[in-house]
């Protein structure tokens, strides 16, 4: 049986139903979207004022050295019969560290003994005839007196005397010259046996055994000691900062293999110059945009050995600090007046922010003391979302 055609009224209303069914989604997915679309609200974050320690320092490089630390050389040339120390060995002042070939130095040493002893036999010949002329004219002196003798031969005697007087003088010289002599010799066959001018540890072994030193134009250096009980820390100081460093403030610093351990000493020298002078004919010039640095000397205890020559320090130079202060983060901190007082956000209770002026001392870029206008437990806004202002970081230096 043929299916019968809808009529007018139901070829309509289907339309219509789909049409409204289509109105319906569409209000549907405008509700939902309007609803996801509707922004959040504001997320605050937030920090409790709390009570702790600050410290204003100033952030400076350095490294370390031994407090004391020389270059043995060696001040005779030759070649080096033996070494005694080996790297890291420790040594008392006067222990031997090398010894040169000597053989040279003996033989020049005999030379000036035998000159010393040949010039000494002069002087007593030549005495001995001095005396003799001596007593001739003594005798010419008695036989003038009795007419025994002539002018003539008074004045002979007299000139021989006085000859003989002049050699003996010029003798004495000659003996105290070679003695000079001999005292070099001696001294240049001890400067064959280096011995240790200082107590200490031997950081470096510069020559070999077997090395033929020449010392004629400087002394080569055969060892280095270093004293590492005591350890020096030259730290370089940039201008913009050496206004505000003086001596005797505090000091501490970590090494890069330790940055757990803080090493406290205090400042006890600042060089007047900057480190890049090298000279009176540079310390007048300096070229414009050259970073210029001022070194700072400390002295720390190295009892435990851990600390070692040309680590690199991260050193602190405390310029203010204080203990058991209130303190807020530099980030909660807004606009500053003209009187120093900085805008603070504290966030009620009621989840209500009320804008408070705030009275601030001492910052070390991270936290900031609270001098007056908060109280310890109170909450101050860090951040609102994507509306929180900047910080005013450019007072804090």
């Amino acid at each position: 049986m043929p299916r019968p055609r809808p009529g007018r009224l139901g070829r309509l209303i289907r339309p219509v139903a789909i049409a409204g069914s289509c109105v319906v989604l569409v209000a549907g997915v405008g509700a939902a979207a309007a609803y996801f679309a509707r922004p959040p609200e504001s997320a605050v974050l937030t920090a409790v004022v709390h009570r702790g320690a600050i410290e204003q320092d100033v952030l400076a490089a350095g490294i370390l050295q031994p407090a004391r630390m020389l270059s043995v050389g060696a001040q005779a040339s030759g070649q080096i019969k033996s070494l005694h120390v080996r790297l890291g060995q420790s040594v008392k002042a006067g222990d031997l560290i090398a010894e040169i070939d000597d053989t040279a130095q003996r033989n020049a040493l005999r030379v000036a003994e035998a000159s010393l002893a040949n010039v000494e036999a002069q002087r007593r010949a030549r005495r001995a005839q001095l005396q003799q002329a001596d007593l001739v004219y003594q005798r010419q002196q008695d036989l003038l007196a009795q007419k025994a003798t002539s002018q003539a031969d008074l004045e002979a005697a007299q000139a021989g005397f006085l000859a003989l007087q002049a050699e003996v003088a010029a003798l004495d010289a000659q003996i105290a010259q070679a003695a000079v002599e001999l005292e070099n010799a001696k001294a240049n066959l001890g400067y064959t046996r280096i011995v240790a001018p200082i107590d200490g540890t031997v950081i470096s072994v510069v020559t070999k055994q077997g090395q033929t030193l020449n010392s004629s134009q400087s002394a080569p250096v055969i060892v280095v000691l270093a004293q590492l009980a005591t350890m020096a820390v030259k730290v370089q100081i940039s201008e913009a900062d050496i206004s505000r460093v003086a001596t005797g403030q505090k000091v501490w610093f970590t090494v890069l293999g330790d940055r757990q351990t803080r090493h406290e000493a205090a400042l006890s020298e600042i060089e007047p110059a900057p480190a890049s002078v090298v000279s009176d004919a540079q310390s007048a010039s300096n070229p414009v945009g050259t970073a210029v640095y001022y070194n700072g000397i400390f002295e720390v205890s190295n009892a435990d050995n851990r600390l070692r020559p040309m680590m690199t320090a991260q050193v602190h130079i405390v310029l203010a600090a204080a203990q058991n202060v209130s303190l807020v983060p530099v980030e909660a901190l807004g606009a500053r007046e003209s009187d120093g007082r900085y805008h603070v956000q504290v966030h009620t209770t009621d989840g209500i922010s009320e804008d408070r002026l705030v009275e601030i001392g001492l910052t070390d870029g991270t936290m900031a003391q609270v001098l007056d206008g908060l109280a310890d437990g109170e909450q101050i806004v860090v951040a609102r979302g994507q509306d929180a202002a900047p910080v005013d970081e450019a007072a804090f230096g």
